[in-house]
């Protein structure tokens, strides 16, 4: 069990304000400075630093938040599993991001289920930028994400690699064959919300050729990508889009790859967990068992 005053930091962390840390532990602010006082004295460091009336960790203060966040998720894991009988066995819990959660995850869960009939699966949809939220918080043992992550943060373990392409329908009408990146701009984009793996993926590889989303000449955005699938269907506009997500469209003819000699590109979608866990290992197994089953 964690010591009441690595709680009173963590809630202060998390408020990054004594006086509602207070109210949220229901006790007094000099009770609350009283235990970060006592915790600065234990680590011989200062954890916070007034600037104005903004509070701020300090780079040991960051350090002990992580290290005794995760602490307190593991804990609150290990409860779970002792009250079960075994680790992380019963009741698994897991974010995907959107395009995973709806084009690739199903036929692997399917499988595994059929195996482990006993087994409890939540599974938590989510951008990226959300997902990773959730992780530091506890929510979940891990995510399957498709966007960028730092990587010195999480445990990681590759599932697999996939093909990011340029996508129209299959009656769209180019003025101009399109065979570079460029050849697009005059074309309205459909893209996904900021936050989104998608849409970062895009925008970090438009920047390496120096480009943006404003480089095209309209755009329409969506938070769901069946909606985006549905649009591109009916012509309008373009898209970049997992391969996966868009298979049977491509394979039965109503969409089409826009093929360009300047945009190939492969993406990861990764399994990610918080580092140093001591369920590591357990949820990198879990991730193996479900996901490479055949």
């Amino acid at each position: 069990m964690l010591d009441f005053r690595i709680e009173t930091f963590l809630t202060v962390c998390k408020y990054m304000n004594y006086t509602h840390a207070a109210q949220a532990l229901h006790i007094t602010q000099p009770a609350v400075s009283q235990h970060i006082k006592y915790l600065e004295n234990t680590y011989s460091a200062k954890l916070f630093i007034q600037d104005g009336k903004k509070l701020i960790l300090t780079p040991s203060g960051k350090i002990l938040y992580e290290k005794m966040n995760l602490l307190k998720n593991d804990e609150i894991k290990l409860k779970n599993s002792l009250s079960q009988g075994s680790l992380l066995t019963k009741d698994i819990s897991f974010g995907v991001t959107m395009t995973i959660g709806e084009y690739v995850i199903a036929d692997p869960i399917s499988r595994f289920l059929k195996l482990h009939p006993d087994k409890n699966i939540k599974i938590h949809f989510g951008n990226t930028k959300e997902l990773l939220e959730s992780l530091e918080n506890g929510d979940y043992d891990f995510a399957l994400v498709e966007g960028y992550f730092p990587e010195d943060k999480y445990d990681y373990s590759t599932y697999k690699t996939v093909d990011f392409i340029p996508v129209c329908s299959a009656s769209h009408y180019f003025s101009k064959k399109p065979l570079l990146l460029k050849d697009l701009f005059n074309e309205r984009i459909i893209i996904r919300e900021p936050g989104s793996g998608t849409r970062n993926i895009l925008e970090k590889n438009l920047s390496l050729q120096n480009y943006d989303i404003n480089n095209f000449k309209n755009y329409i955005l969506v938070e769901n990508m069946h909606t985006v699938i549905q649009l591109l269907n009916l012509d309008c506009g373009i898209s970049f889009l997992y391969k996966e997500a868009v298979t049977k469209d491509l394979e039965s003819g109503k969409l089409a790859e826009i093929k360009l000699k300047d945009f190939i590109m492969k993406h990861d979608f990764t399994f990610i967990w918080q580092k140093d866990s001591i369920f590591s290992e357990e949820i990198r197994k879990i991730c193996t068992d479900i996901f490479t089953l055949s």
